[in-house]
């Protein structure tokens, strides 16, 4: 038996912690954690790792599946696509969406190929510039919903288009009670460009992203256990938790229930193709799908004679439904400000990711925020100062 003194300290310093989520949070705090020499068991409460970014291949046409909807990686964050890339080969993807309105198909974000089409025009930039000026709801000074940013920025034929069936459908709401400041900016390309993202890093994982979560957690400190939902009277067990899972759910809903959007997927398979592209959304109130995504557009490296699709519903997050998006409306809002309040008395815990802070997050912010959650977390140990339970600006 080794009873060295830095063996010694080496074990007096080793932490027990609890992670969990087994998403892209939990695993790379894991990650990072068991690599510093901590003992690290994560639980999930469903059959798979990888939450909602979960990924398997279809038997019936060998298509990798987005189970929980469409995943693409895009970042501006050159650190956090060198960490994915750690785990996978990320393969060239270009995200082109395409919408169908008013029967004819447009190209998103709205550019100039869009305004031409639509307008029936053959405007260069700044012409097309010009007729977007002369559309604007110029009576308009200061918007206060997101109904009023959108006639403001592009006036109402384009906003009728392209904002206000897809937004209601999305959101269950009319963009009359959203505010302004989700729509920041004008949401027109005065160019050709259809790449739906600007972001300098952009692909898809080629083997999907549960290798990469699996790859993240196989570290002889990490033990994952899945089927598993947290209890309570096990904390006194470990010297630290992150809690990735919903944060009202963590206290039993005793205050209510945060709102959420949630998603259902209508899947069917075809011989051949389906729609000729991943993305295909459907702006009209009269459709009651968002959109139709064809899976095997969404890795165009392979090649496929079938093919499987989801038409995709939004609709409110009951009780048993898998939450996606935070609503985050005024009430939400007051009900959150509640639940931060009990939170912020916890010792011993850190609320991490999209459920835990209640906040929507791209899978890149996700990373960073884990990977600087990690870190506040061993430099708290260095420095015996006391982890904070949240780590970024959650009001």
């Amino acid at each position: 038996m080794n009873t060295s003194p830095l063996w010694r300290d080496r074990q007096m310093m080793q932490k027990n912690i609890l992670i969990v989520g087994a998403g892209f949070s939990g695993a790379v705090i894991g990650r990072i954690l068991a690599e510093a020499g901590h003992k690290i068991s994560i639980i999930d409460g469903r059959s798979h790792i990888a939450g909602n970014c979960y990924s398997e291949r279809d038997n019936e046409t060998g298509v990798m599946v987005h189970t929980y909807g469409p995943h693409i990686f895009h970042t501006d964050n050159a650190e956090v696509w060198e960490y994915i890339s750690q785990f996978t080969e990320m393969m060239p993807y270009t995200n082109r969406v395409k919408t169908t309105v008013n029967g004819q198909v447009f190209s998103l974000p709205i550019n100039l190929h869009t305004i031409n089409q639509f307008f029936k025009t053959t405007c260069n930039p700044e012409e097309a510039r010009k007729l977007i000026e002369e559309k604007s709801d110029k009576s308009i000074v200061e918007p206060t919903t997101f109904e009023e940013q959108a006639l403001r920025f592009v006036g109402r034929e384009l906003y009728e288009a392209f904002f206000k069936g897809y937004t209601i459908k999305q959101w269950g709401m009319s963009p009359s009670e959203l505010p302004a400041s989700i729509l920041k900016r004008l949401p027109v390309r005065f160019n050709y460009d259809d790449n739906y993202f600007n972001h300098k890093y952009q692909g898809m994982p080629k083997d999907g992203y549960t290798e990469i979560v699996e790859k993240i957690l196989d570290h002889s400190n990490i033990t994952t256990t899945l089927n598993t939902n947290f209890d309570h009277a096990s904390r006194d067990e470990y010297d630290h938790v992150f809690f990735s899972g919903a944060l009202d759910g963590f206290y039993n809903y005793e205050l209510g229930r945060l709102g959420y959007r949630t998603l259902d997927f209508d899947m069917f398979r075809a011989e051949g193709d389906v729609q000729g592209c991943a993305v295909m959304n459907y702006g009209e109130q009269a459709v009651p799908y968002t959109r139709i995504t064809e899976h095997k557009y969404f890795a165009p490296w392979e090649q496929h004679d079938k093919s499987i699709c989801y038409r995709e519903f939004s609709r409110k997050c009951e009780p048993n439904d898998i939450p996606y998006y935070p609503i985050r409306q005024v009430g939400e809002m007051a009900l959150l400000d509640s639940y931060l309040d009990k939170a912020e008395k916890e010792d011993n815990i850190t609320f991490i990711g999209r459920l835990g802070t209640y906040r929507y997050l791209d899978m890149d912010v996700t990373i960073a925020e884990a990977l600087k959650t990690a870190r506040i977390y061993l430099n708290s140990l260095e420095t015996s100062t006391v982890m904070p339970v949240f780590t970024v600006q959650v009001r």
